[in-house]
């Protein structure tokens, strides 16, 4: 059962926004970004109050995602992409995105902190952050 509402047509956006975020990163990879933006969806606190579906979170400006600025987003989802989706969506989650709301692809090694949140855990390529729990407790 899904933890959050969605359509079909928001449904194939998260997947090619997990195809397009993380897809050197593996099945995986893109899983941990579709946490992200599930959690984003679920949570009423800092820079995500008012996203309500995964097309607001997806689209959110300012704080969205550079892949939506990129060709590579505007790809058709293929199968395997949206299977990926729908289990995000269903609340399938995975260490280090379970609480995250932010990931980016550093250069080097992971910042302890990003924007003032601190690093839950690194996959591959993206480092992932967390809030605190007196934040944003419906993360947690």
């Amino acid at each position: 059962m899904a933890v959050i509402a969605y359509n079909e047509a928001q449904l194939r956006e998260l997947a090619r926004l997990m195809r397009a975020e993380a897809e050197g990163d593996g099945k995986l990879g893109m899983m941990l970004v579709g946490n992200v933006g599930v959690n984003r969806v679920l949570v009423e606190c800092l820079d995500f109050s008012g996203i309500d579906t995964l097309s607001d979170m997806i689209y959110q400006s300012p704080g969205g995602f550079e892949a939506t600025t990129q060709s590579y987003f505007y790809q058709r989802a293929r199968p395997k992409d949206i299977r990926l989706a729908r289990r995000a969506v269903n609340g399938q989650r995975w260490e280090p995105a379970t609480n995250s709301l932010w990931f980016y692809r550093p250069e080097a090694e992971c910042r302890p902190q990003w924007f003032g949140q601190w690093n839950v855990g690194r996959f591959k390529s993206h480092c992932f952050y967390a809030p605190t729990p007196s934040e944003c407790p419906e993360a947690f």
